[in-house]
């Protein structure tokens, strides 16, 4: 799981911009449920987190364990060298779309700001440098993981087109420099995203995004018992 860190310094939580000011559900009303899902401060106090309604009033450890039973098989690596400020809405997005983990490659400190604290329910990895991402993916239980990074490269392979392994680890670059030289020779194959404007690029955790969900499009169950809206 993430390191612990000072509450002080994530974001706050985000309201939705839709619905009552009040974020979540007060103190449970009547007989308490019974279940060790349940947290008795949370019953006792409310429950004013940033999580569907499928686990309002569940313990942090309850939720990752159900999590656990039900991730996806792609997982999701960062370089991280400048302290980007788009690692933690990949984070972020990584939850929303389910990732199996995430990995951090090269510094262990890395701005968590943009996750608004759902790195807490996300597997969170850190390694020195793709070469240690490379060989932890080969070594996985069910045979090795192959790392495809996503940079708009002479050679690489349309994302609209490819087909995506069910299991893969989507790696992106920092802002701005992309892919680093190194980790593009540690990847299995690169893949670009189609563009038809006159930027040379888009956001980093725009381009995420758009990888993990072109994964869900693919291979997740979108049946109602497995999907929610939030």
């Amino acid at each position: 799981m993430a390191e612990d860190v000072p509450e002080e310094v994530r974001a706050p939580y985000d309201p939705m911009p839709h619905g009552p000011a009040e974020v979540g559900v007060g103190p449970w009303e009547g007989p308490w449920p019974e279940g060790e899902e349940y947290d008795a401060r949370l019953l006792a106090e409310g429950d004013r987190r940033n999580v569907v309604d499928r686990y309002r009033y569940w313990s942090m450890e309850a939720i990752v364990a159900d999590l656990d039973t039900r991730r996806h098989g792609f997982h999701v690596a960062i370089e991280n060298w400048k302290h980007d400020f788009n690692i933690g809405t990949i984070v972020r997005s990584a939850n929303a779309f389910l990732a199996a983990e995430v990995h951090i490659v090269g510094n262990r400190r890395w701005n968590r700001r943009g996750a608004m604290v759902t790195d807490r329910y996300q597997h969170v990895h850190h390694h020195p440098t793709v070469e240690d991402l490379h060989a932890y993916l080969a070594a996985q239980d069910g045979g090795p993981v192959p790392l495809l990074g996503i940079d708009n490269l002479p050679g690489s392979a349309h994302l609209e087109t490819m087909a995506i392994p069910e299991r893969v680890c989507f790696l992106f670059g920092q802002e701005g420099p992309g892919l680093s030289e190194g980790a593009r020779q540690a990847c299995d194959g690169t893949f670009a995203i189609a563009q038809f404007g006159s930027t040379r690029s888009i956001n980093a955790s725009a381009a995420a995004a758009i990888a993990m969900h072109a994964w869900v499009r693919a291979h997740a169950d979108l049946g109602d018992e497995a999907a929610w809206r939030g």
